[in-house]
């Protein structure tokens, strides 16, 4: 992976192996068809957001399975893109929290401390969740553990059942854990919407002499 501050730490907590694996991994899937993102992005949401920078975590299941979209940011994509469905929902539940957001791309937040983690870093064209299961959710885990072990407080959003599951690695009560139905169109009504989870995480920085997100940026 491109090294970034999480690298040292993920390391410590898998088997010695497993970042060969991961290479091995990702040598296979890219020769073998169109996958998303492209690979210098893989590991972008841990390149921009640092660990000692990192204040919250949005989780997400895996990339947007479309030409263009996935950036290596959870939820992200370019703003010449039409925000796809999860995205246009979390944009309605900010307006009513906060305020109008009008871009698509949430580099912004990552560059603020919002780890935008995916819990699978790739995926095949058209076929989402064609990884789950391969390689991906062991590391991912471990990033959750690392970010679980920080000493400053951190958010952890966690949208729908599969990112809900990933509650039992949150063990420091330093944190906040923010759970809710997923903002996609089969589930953002019943529970999503009017959740606040953009306030809420602000609240909860701000309470603990941390500066807020601008979500709006």
């Amino acid at each position: 992976m491109k090294h970034s501050t999480w690298h040292k730490m993920i390391k410590e907590s898998l088997p010695d192996d497993y970042f060969a694996k991961i290479n091995h991994f990702l040598n296979r899937a890219y020769q073998s068809g169109t996958i998303y993102p492209k690979r210098e992005n893989v590991f972008r949401s841990l390149v921009e957001t640092p660990y000692e920078e990192t204040k919250v975590v949005i989780l997400g299941q895996d990339p947007y399975h479309g030409p263009g979209q996935a950036q290596g940011l959870s939820f992200s994509v370019p703003d010449d893109l039409p925000a796809p469905p999860s995205l246009q929902n979390m944009l309605k539940e900010l307006e009513t929290d906060i305020g109008r957001r009008n871009h698509h791309d949430l580099l912004p937040w990552a560059k603020q401390g919002v780890l935008l983690l995916n819990a699978c870093l790739t995926v095949p064209e058209h076929q989402a969740n064609g990884h789950a299961g391969l390689i991906w959710e062991p590391f991912t885990d471990a990033v959750i553990r690392v970010a679980n072990s920080k000493e400053t407080p951190v958010v952890f959003i966690l949208w729908g059942g599969y990112a809900r599951k990933k509650k039992n690695l949150i063990t420091n009560a330093k944190h906040l854990v923010i759970e809710s139905a997923h903002p996609s169109p089969l589930s953002a009504y019943r529970g999503f919407f009017g959740s606040h989870p953009y306030s809420r995480t602000n609240h909860f920085l701000e309470a603990n002499g941390l500066e807020a997100i601008d979500w709006l940026a």
